[in-house]
């Protein structure tokens, strides 16, 4: 996907019908250990470093530019590399 701003990946996404489009970012070193959502999230790598770990699959990681979908309920954890990172979630409900 080559977006090259928040506005553009919002505007997309909520033109395919998701409910919202977020900005997350997430300090240095932090580890969300497994956990799921209520709602469907399709994501790209905005900055910096990411692991993503679905179920008791290997950590895939993540870089600008790289996407990740997760339908809800699914199990994943995720870890943040050494400058943190940062990434657009569309999400659906």
């Amino acid at each position: 996907m080559t977006l090259s701003t928040f506005e553009e990946f919002r505007t997309r996404k909520l033109a395919e019908g998701f409910d919202e489009v977020l900005e997350r970012r997430w300090e240095a070193r932090t580890v969300l250990e497994e956990h799921t959502h209520p709602f469907d999230a399709n994501a790209v790598v905005a900055d910096g470093e990411m692991w993503l770990q679905v179920g008791t699959g290997p950590a895939r990681r993540l870089l600008p530019g790289d996407t990740f979908e997760l339908a809800r309920g699914t199990p994943h954890s995720e870890r943040y590399g050494e400058a943190g990172a940062t990434y657009w979630v569309a999400r659906r409900g």
